[in-house]
């Protein structure tokens, strides 16, 4: 019989605790080992997706033309049916390759030794792209992975500015600033300015942008992050913010929401910019004793319609009172919207439409002597004049993030007054 002493006691406690922790110590060493090698694998897409040079060049930029499919694109480029099912079926996760759009690229790349295609960039909008990529390592054995990520542009400030001289548009092909910002500030002040009827010879506009670069070459402007407008002597200006993110987007200097209720125009800036605001241009605007109002946008055939603001379509349809091919659209107790001489209407009646959407086409059905576009606005069943309807403010960002909105606008305010 073994007599345990106290201190016979203690070198055996003292082992089990040895012993304990070093099993401890192993456990996590392999726990750690597992975590590394799933982190590797998961990393490994991304480390692969952003480094294009370590896998070669473009061997081939493939354009897709309209009715082509991806398979057919890639079989006419040389890519064996199983690379094309395998890439077809690992993206199919991330992104259906069936929905490729004509007019955009596939980007291939191809191993510097062998040939091997071991990469496929598509770039699904201006915002993101999907990778397709072989991973080279030896742990993964030539798997093929898919990640959808933005797309890795390099974004430099621009700030523009010009004279109003005839259209807002031409103002910007005489002072070199590219179109495509000038409509995306259009779009940022379509709460506001109504710009085929608002601008004026003098109006003058200055606006700060994001220019975007890949591999050193512009590709396009990116988000407007301040504007400035001055029509007829009154400034509008506008900052980008993002209180959060449910609420982001453009904000004049005291903090409200520059996005109301209804859109200045039924009619998108893009569409008209061009042709519209330095060709032909009437407004009719009719007065009779109870003060009706109505506005004419002349505008080709075919020109979308959008929906001023959210509502219910209680019309589409044709009219026997003179408007052609008409939608009326109910917002709420106080306000709805009329958009006669369509060439085609889109939508339904009961249908619920979304600010902006599109609701049918300009034509020139009824009584009507030109492709226009005939807008009313009726305000507790009398029509107003919408170019002079007062909209109350966005709603203001919370008195919390106003210290951080302050900071974030002060340069932009400061490059706007100068």
């Amino acid at each position: 019989m073994k007599i345990y002493t106290p201190r016979r006691k203690k070198f055996i406690v003292n082992k089990i605790v040895y012993i304990i922790g070093l099993a401890v110590i192993v456990i996590a060493g392999f726990l750690f080992l597992i975590k590394y090698s799933f982190n590797y694998q998961s990393n490994r897409v991304d480390d692969l997706a952003l480094n294009k040079s370590e896998i070669g060049d473009i061997e081939q930029l493939v354009e897709i033309i309209s009715g082509a499919t991806f398979g057919v694109l890639m079989a006419e480029n040389n890519i064996d049916q199983i690379t094309n099912q395998t890439i077809y079926e690992v993206a199919q996760d991330v992104y259906d390759l069936t929905t490729i759009r004509a007019g955009k690229y596939l980007e291939l790349y191809f191993d510097r030794v062998g040939n091997d295609l071991i990469r496929l960039v598509y770039k699904i909008d201006s915002e993101d792209e999907i990778i397709v990529v072989k991973d080279l390592s030896q742990m993964s054995q030539g798997d093929w992975r898919a990640i959808k990520q933005p797309i890795p542009y390099v974004v430099k400030e621009k700030t523009e500015s010009g004279e109003v001289k005839s259209s807002m548009y031409q103002a910007a092909l005489d002072n070199d600033i590219d179109e495509r910002a000038i409509i995306e500030l259009a779009d940022a002040f379509q709460w506001s300015i109504d710009f085929a009827m608002d601008p004026r010879v003098g109006d003058t506009f200055k606006f700060v942008f994001e220019e975007r670069y890949l591999e050193g070459e512009y590709i396009m402007p990116g988000k407007i992050l301040a504007g400035q407008y001055i029509n007829a002597g009154e400034k509008y200006e506008l900052f980008y913010f993002e209180e959060s993110e449910e609420n982001k987007g453009y904000f004049d200097v005291e903090g409200n929401s520059v996005q109301k209720m209804f859109l200045k125009a039924p009619v998108a800036f893009k569409y008209i910019s061009s042709g519209f605001t330095t060709g032909l241009r009437y407004v009719q605007a009719f007065d009779v004793a109870t003060g009706h109002r109505a506005i004419d946008y002349a505008a080709a055939t075919g020109t979308p319609i959008r929906a001023v603001g959210d509502g219910t379509v209680t019309f589409a349809g044709w009219s026997s009172a003179g408007y052609g091919y008409l939608t009326s659209i109910h917002h709420n107790g106080t306000y709805s919207t009329n958009y006669g001489h369509q060439s085609r209407i889109i939508v339904k009646y009961g249908q619920k439409v979304k600010q902006g959407e599109v609701i049918g086409y300009v034509g020139s059905t009824g009584f009507s002597t030109g492709p226009h576009l005939h807008f009313e606005m009726v305000k507790n069943g009398v029509k107003v004049n919408p170019l002079r309807e007062v909209l109350p403010p966005g709603k203001p960002i919370l008195e919390e993030n106003r210290e951080r909105f302050n900071l974030e606008i002060d340069r932009y305010v400061k490059i706007l007054e100068f």
